[in-house]
């Protein structure tokens, strides 16, 4: 999770005075948190598909790389919100859904037939696995629970996910991103287990002290 925690503050100093030419534009951060995730969407489901891996990479990349500019913007006019935190977060379903779905288009159509299978299954194992380890945490919440724990953060995923497909479209073997895509479907399967075994012991624990609660209340009010 370093990847993850280290890139805010690097958003900040890097994206910080876009943030503030867009607040004074009186751009709306919700219009920017959607037109990230169109344009980010736009440029993995046409470029990747097509096996333009290294410009689909980089545009990619620098799309997400803006994708703190909305937090900036609602922190510069201190107009954070629930509806800006859920619409945040649904945005970034759908972007990190497109990336994957690109790459699962790639190897539908990737001209290695040796590695087409294995990539395909890899790419479509990471779409579904991320998915559910973003719902995993939010279902958590949604319980009053916390599971902010896990192998690998959003943004580690995308990097390594990104990186590998880079790679390959300078000229690295096809199973360089076959690879990348199994360990990270590997760490989001693990993450899932984690989070999971988070709330369990959260759930035991707090059935426990309600189990404590109504004995004493019950002992309390036993006649001698």
């Amino acid at each position: 999770m370093v990847l993850g925690s280290r890139g805010r503050g690097f958003s900040s100093v890097v994206f910080g005075p876009v943030a503030r030419l867009l607040v004074r534009l009186h751009v709306s951060p919700d219009a920017v948190t959607v037109a990230g995730t169109a344009a980010v969407s736009a440029a993995a489901l046409v470029l990747f598909p097509q096996g333009y891996l290294v410009a689909g990479a980089l545009v990619t990349g620098i799309l997400v790389l803006t994708d703190s500019v909305d937090g900036l913007m609602a922190r510069e006019i201190g107009r954070t919100s629930q509806f800006g935190a859920y619409l945040d977060s649904t945005m970034d379903r759908i972007s990190d859904s497109a990336i994957f779905a690109g790459l699962v288009l790639y190897f539908v159509n990737a001209p290695d037939g040796d590695w087409r299978m294995a990539g395909l299954i890899a790419a479509l194992a990471c779409l579904i696995l991320g998915s559910l380890v973003s719902y995993a945490r939010a279902r958590a919440e949604g319980l009053d629970f916390t599971a902010k724990v896990g192998l690998a953060e959003r943004a580690d995923r995308l990097i390594v996910a990104l990186a590998a497909t880079l790679a390959v479209g300078l000229g690295a073997p096809t199973a360089v991103l076959v690879l990348a895509l199994c360990l990270l479907a590997l760490a989001s399967l693990y993450t899932v287990g984690q989070r999971t075994a988070t709330v369990y012991r959260q759930a035991e624990a707090r059935d426990a002290a309600q189990r404590d609660t109504t004995a004493g209340r019950d002992g309390g009010g036993a006649q001698p």
